[in-house]
């Protein structure tokens, strides 16, 4: 395996370092009701049932 590796080195004028090295001061927004969290779902013999079908559909496209 070749290793040939060149030292990255970047060119920029001194305003563009300027504006990417600047602080941005950020407000948090105030009066903002996120969504209540919804209740995890159980996972129940329904959902057994759905994933074991869709593993026989599944299996039967790659028998044949």
């Amino acid at each position: 395996m070749k290793d040939d590796v060149m030292p990255s080195v970047v060119q920029m004028e001194y305003g563009q370092l300027q504006d990417l090295l600047k602080e941005v001061k950020e407000t948090i927004a105030k009066g903002v009701k996120l969504p209540e969290p919804k209740t995890k779902k159980s996972f129940g013999i329904a959902d057994m049932w759905k994933i074991r079908t869709n593993a026989k559909s599944a299996s039967t496209m790659f028998r044949g």
